[in-house]
């Protein structure tokens, strides 16, 4: 865990549970929404598109995501951890009237919130760099046919353009992200996905009345205004924030010239050198996150890239819908929980201290949730995928084999979702050398994800079901070493985390029964002749899985709900 910045105030009290649940509540509403428009944009935009160009327009995506995470992520982890200590450091150490500083909480709120300002301009600055470089690596390794589709090249600039524009606004986005603003990011990324559909549906169909080619264009006008509707939101609003404390959108020094905890007065130092050691790390995981598109864009033709896509964006979306937000809102709750460490040569306590057991039952209660969300996921999913995306995609797609492809993506998603938690929690509590170790083994399972790709996809053609199966590989191995270093993390401060009590073995036996019963019965055989028929059988299967689950784990359920709704009212 990151040390306490000498100097700095006594750390905040830990975060109430609500904080997390009112936080994950609002990302999953936003999602949920935004999603649903998202959702009937593209079904509606599935018939104006190809295969092909649907795969060019997902490596576009790629190049974009890229920029953001490698310019903002490991800065937007180490902001959470230390941004504010910083700027609370910066408070007390003024040169001319520390004391007064320290009484006056405005001040210090004035300090912390250009401290935090400041650190977002760093995003800025090496995503400037970022888009030029992957840029110009995608257009140098594209293949000739890629470079020949209409507006690639163009589309490719666009992209760049809308990355800047969405990091012009990450100084915002790290101000309100520690202060708890959830409301203005729903604001903000409803706003985006909102213009984002609008602009991409509305061209495409104007092109296509118009009998007129334009490629990958309205994917790329689309992110533009994505990204312009995000920084006018969180300039407003950051505008309204800074102008009651008094500090600036803009840099500005927030210590004494040549104070060593700062770099050029504005940047906190600390805070830049976690992020800079969590940089390898970052670029590791977003390849391993982000190397089944590299793969299937070497791999497989532009076709399979296409159907992978597809399968990809339907099988990922509960994981965008609700694993997303809950992982979001979990790190920032770790980390302010987990946020003071013992005092440097002092042994642990004999006593557990409060917030580690309660770190314990948080991250225990999440992970067997998820559990059974995914016992759900694997008896029903994968033969409900097929007829489902022959209903709201059309038969065409089916018929590139995309249903197979998203019934075998059912078996990835519970690897996707504890993965995800897990190494949120890894991430709120990792010390630098943890990073560095970490960034070690996850090259490491690059590697193996990298040939489990080869092997499934060459030398056993499977196409981009392999690449699922590689993906699960993958995400089993993360998965393993985070969960050692859990166990390793709790035993250091003498609590125990048993991972089998949250297996719930009736809720998994179901599952798997469920599963053999359906493939004995050989509901795949007209999934896509008669995908409604099919769909009232999986239900007939499903009503009593739930049920089942339902019964035999109530106790756990009940005890969720009563924790929630007391929370809750303690709060009114």
């Amino acid at each position: 865990m990151a040390p306490k910045p000498s100097g700095s105030a006594a750390p905040p009290a830990p975060p109430a549970p609500t904080s997390m649940l009112k936080g994950a509540s609002l990302l999953i509403l936003l999602q949920l929404l935004s999603r649903l428009v998202t959702f009937v944009a593209n079904q509606l935009l599935l018939r104006f598109l190809t295969a092909p160009l649907l795969g060019l327009s997902t490596q576009l995506e790629v190049y974009y995501l890229s920029v953001l995470f490698f310019a903002r992520e490991s800065l937007r982890v180490a902001v959470q951890r230390q941004g504010s200590a910083g700027g609370a450091a910066a408070a007390a150490r003024d040169d001319a009237d520390a004391d007064a500083y320290a009484d006056d909480g405005r001040a210090r709120a004035r300090r912390e919130g250009q401290a935090v300002v400041n650190l977002g301009y760093l995003a800025v600055l090496l995503g400037a760099v970022v888009s030029v470089a992957l840029g110009g690596v995608y257009l140098a390794c594209a293949s000739r046919a890629a470079l020949e589709t209409p507006y690639l090249v163009q589309g490719l600039y666009l992209y760049g353009v809308a990355a800047m524009v969405e990091l012009l606004s990450e100084p915002c986005f790290v101000l309100m992200q520690t202060r708890l603003r959830f409301g203005t990011r729903a604001a903000a990324e409803s706003a985006a996905t909102f213009v984002r559909c609008i602009v991409v549906f509305g061209s495409a169909v104007w092109a296509s009345t118009r009998g007129v080619d334009v490629g990958v264009l309205p994917f790329a006008l689309g992110q533009l205004a994505s990204g312009v509707a995000l920084l006018v939101v969180y300039l407003v609003s950051g505008r309204g924030l800074a102008a009651a404390l008094g500090f600036s959108l803009l840099p500005r020094a927030v210590a004494a010239s040549g104070d060593a905890d700062f770099l050029w007065s504005c940047f906190y130092r600390p805070t830049v050198t976690l992020a800079g050691s969590m940089m390898a790390q970052s670029v590791v995981k977003h390849l391993l996150t982000q190397g089944d598109t590299f793969l299937v864009s070497l791999l497989a033709a532009p076709d399979v890239q296409g159907v992978y896509a597809l399968a990809n964006n339907y099988g990922g979306l509960l994981a965008r819908l609700l694993f997303q937000p809950v992982e979001e809102s979990s790190r920032s709750y770790f980390s302010r929980l987990l946020a003071a460490p013992p005092p440097a040569g002092d042994k642990p306590s004999a006593k557990p201290s409060p917030a580690v057991e309660e770190a314990r039952r948080s991250l225990s209660t999440l992970l067997r949730l998820y559990i059974l969300l995914s016992a759900v996921v694997v008896g029903i999913g994968p033969f409900a995928a097929p007829s489902l995306l022959s209903i709201v995609a059309g038969k065409r797609w089916t018929g590139f084999g995309a249903g197979e492809v998203l019934g075998a993506y059912c078996f990835y998603i519970p690897f996707l979702a504890l993965n995800g938690l897990a190494e949120s929690f890894v991430a709120s509590v990792a010390s630098e050398g943890d990073v560095h170790r970490q960034s070690l083994w996850m090259g490491a399972f690059s590697v193996v994800f990298a040939a489990s790709a080869v092997v499934f996809m060459r030398v056993f053609p499977l196409g981009a079901q392999g690449l699922v199966l590689a993906n699960i590989i993958n995400m089993l191995c993360r998965t393993v070493w985070s969960v050692l270093f859990i166990k390793a993390f709790f035993r250091r401060y003498r609590v125990e985390f048993n991972v089998t009590s949250l297996l719930p073995g009736t809720t998994i036996a179901m599952s798997l029964s469920t599963f053999v019963s359906l493939r004995q019965l050989h509901v795949l055989d007209k999934a896509e002749a008669e995908p409604i028929t099919t769909l009232a059988k999986v239900a007939g299967s499903a009503v009593p899985l739930l049920l089942i689950i339902i019964f035999f784990e109530r106790s756990f359920l009940l005890e969720c709900f009563y924790s929630m709704r007391g929370r809750r009212a303690a709060k009114q």
